[in-house]
C-alpha cells in the first residue's frame, strides 16, 4: 500500500513543486550592462564610492578559475557596505553577518550578456530574527537599486 501511494503522490509532489527547493534566481534581481564586466565592476566600485559605502572587497573569480586551469568566464564580485546601514541589521539578529556586507556579481552568461546580479535584502534575511519591514531592509534594497542602475548605465 505504501509503495502504492508514494507511486501515485511522487509525480504529483514533483510536478506541483511541494517539497522542491525554490529556484536559486527567484530572488535574484539581475540588470544587462552594455559594458564588459570589469568596466561594470568599475563603475559599480565608483557609485559605491561616491556614495560614501565602504568597499571590503573585489573577488574576480575568472581569474581564480584560470589559476587552477579552469574555464569561467568573465566574473567578478563587489562587496561592500555601510555600517550606519548594516549594523542595524546584525543589533537586531548578529547572525546577519554572514550575509553582510553587500555583494554584487557581475558576470557574462553563456550568450555573451554581461550582467549584474545581487540577492533583494528581503529574502537574503529571511532565516534571521529580522523584520521585514525593517528600514535598513528598505535602504539596502534603495541602495542596490541605484548603485546597479549606475554600473550598467550608457
Amino acid at each position: 500500500m505504501f509503495r502504492v501511494l508514494i507511486r501515485t503522490a511522487a509525480p504529483l509532489v514533483l510536478a506541483l513543486g511541494v517539497g522542491a527547493p525554490a529556484l536559486a534566481d527567484d530572488h535574484v534581481i539581475t540588470k544587462d550592462s552594455p559594458h564588459t564586466v570589469a568596466e561594470t565592476i568599475d563603475k559599480l566600485e565608483a557609485a559605491v564610492k561616491n556614495a560614501g559605502a565602504t568597499i571590503f572587497a573585489r573577488v574576480d573569480h575568472g581569474s581564480g578559475a584560470q589559476s587552477v586551469d579552469m574555464d569561467l568566464g568573465a566574473s567578478e564580485l563587489l562587496i561592500f557596505g555601510n555600517p550606519q546601514i548594516g549594523t542595524p541589521a546584525m543589533q537586531d539578529d548578529p547572525l546577519a553577518g554572514l550575509v553582510l556586507p553587500l555583494k554584487v556579481l557581475s558576470y557574462e552568461d553563456a550568450t555573451g550578456q554581461v550582467r549584474v546580479a545581487y540577492v533583494e535584502p528581503e529574502e537574503t534575511f529571511d532565516e534571521f530574527e529580522i523584520d521585514d519591514d525593517a528600514e535598513y531592509i528598505r535602504q539596502m534594497e534603495g541602495a542596490l537599486d541605484n548603485l546597479t542602475s549606475a554600473a550598467v548605465a550608457e
